[in-house]
């Protein structure tokens, strides 16, 4: 289907927008600088599919950045929140919504108790200041590239938008805040090595996206995370691992279910967030039991947040989990296996360099040849070929496919993507691979 109806009232928005809002949107991607163009405005959304505020439709490829793993207003989803909607909306005391939605996210994650929050951001902060409250430490070791949300100690070499705006940190977080932050290049383990045999008494964790998505789709090489444990239970340090992004998206257990429960190994805390939350704003940390019971009121690592296990989002997360089935994730693969195969198709056919890469049913495309056809760390994934990406990204825009607005964001499917989706998706992929072809010429 293409867009025909024109972008004149989203452009009308976006000019209202730009007067009360820095850059006129709520989260720097949303605003277009990297593609340019008019950010298009939502109306309403159903199953695969977007309707923005100019009446065009688009096969939706981000899903709210991954939470709609079932579509966007599944109706038993929307039934049972309108149910707890009916009941109040908040009530700044304990629910039975959230203790299900734990028992629920330990069924499936290797993590023995959970604590809620509103945001991945918050989830994160707080499993770093958990960490350094458990072990006496202070120095936290990352990965660059990996974006673990915007805590100004994580921001030091993050991906996702601050890889769009070229961005290496941020004006605002001063250099006390990141010098406790040891940043190392993704998948290497000699570098991994020596910064524990340097730093190895400081360090109080290792936090890395379980597969990193916020620089693309870059997957961890195999036995890189059971590296990571082994090296962090070694040194008394705590492994943490970040699935806001992957948690029960990549696949029904997460990353953790790609190599984790295959490997034999459990992360001392995870963050969660997206998917759990069923699209409402709700994240959540959790791990073993000794680590957690630091947190207050049992422990003296203090953590609060009024809307933390808000009955809203939390109803909306146990529902989305509950009808997250092994056929949603078969389905999922199935789609994204299609698309992946047909974008690679085209591109090779327009003559573009690219590489497409992987985990679980998350994917992405880079808009460079790699290394040996990989792209293994943040320095890989920095050579992709932004120019190519927008020309690729408004062309598919143009016929009716919502991609990300970033060359370094994962690529998202739901249950909801149909024949009908996918094959909007399909036709438009020659033209696109066209239009990023001649950006190159």
């Amino acid at each position: 289907m293409r867009t025909t109806a024109g972008t004149t009232a989203s452009a009308a928005l976006f000019e209202r927008a730009r007067a009360v809002t820095p850059g006129g949107v709520n989260s720097p991607v949303r605003a277009f600088n990297a593609v340019g163009g008019t950010p298009r405005f939502i109306r309403s959304a159903s199953g695969a599919w977007l309707t923005d505020v100019d009446g065009n439709e688009y096969v939706d490829l981000i899903c709210s950045w991954g939470p709609m793993l079932l579509g966007h207003a599944h109706p038993e989803v929307q039934a049972r929140v309108a149910e707890a909607i009916a009941r109040g909306t908040s009530y700044g005391a304990p629910t039975e919504p959230e203790v299900e939605l734990a028992e629920e996210i330990a069924a499936r994650a290797p993590v023995e108790r959970v604590r809620f929050v509103s945001s991945g951001t918050e989830a994160t902060m707080s499993a770093i200041r958990l960490a350094r409250g458990f072990t006496g430490r202070d120095v936290v070791v990352k990965f660059a590239g990996c974006y673990h949300g915007h805590v100004d100690a994580l921001l030091a070499s993050a991906g996702s938008g601050l890889a769009t705006f070229a961005v290496p940190g941020t004006p605002g977080v001063p250099a006390s805040s990141t010098e406790l932050t040891l940043v190392l290049p993704y998948n290497d383990r000699a570098a991994v090595e020596r910064v524990f045999a340097e730093y190895a008494d400081r360090i109080a964790c290792l936090i890395t996206e379980a597969a990193p998505g916020n620089m693309g789709v870059v997957p961890p090489e195999a036995g890189f995370n059971r590296f990571l444990a082994e090296t962090c239970a070694r040194h008394g340090a705590l492994f943490v691992s970040d699935e806001v992004m992957t948690g029960f998206r990549a696949s029904r257990q997460g990353q953790w279910g790609l190599d984790g429960a295959v490997e034999g190994w459990r992360p001392d805390l995870m963050t969660f967030g997206k998917v759990m939350g069923g699209g409402f704003p709700a994240a959540a940390f959790g791990g073993r039991a000794d680590v957690m019971s630091r947190l207050a009121p049992e422990g003296p690592v203090y953590q609060a947040g009024t809307l933390s296990g808000n009955p809203i989002a939390t109803t909306a997360g146990l529902a989305t989990l509950r009808l997250a089935t092994d056929e949603v994730y078969a389905h999922l693969d199935r789609a994204a296996d299609t698309i992946k195969v047909a974008a690679s198709d085209a591109l090779t056919r327009a003559g573009v360099a690219h590489v497409v890469q992987s985990t679980g049913t998350m994917f992405s495309i880079f808009f460079t040849p790699g290394v040996d056809g990989r792209v293994r760390d943040f320095d890989d994934a920095s050579t992709t070929d932004s120019a190519a990406y927008a020309a690729f990204f408004h062309a598919m825009l143009d016929a009716g496919v919502y991609l990300p607005p970033s060359a370094y964001e994962a690529w998202f499917l739901s249950a909801a993507h149909d024949d009908r989706a996918v094959s909007t998706v399909l036709d438009a992929l020659p033209g696109a691979a066209r239009a990023a072809a001649a950006a190159q010429a």
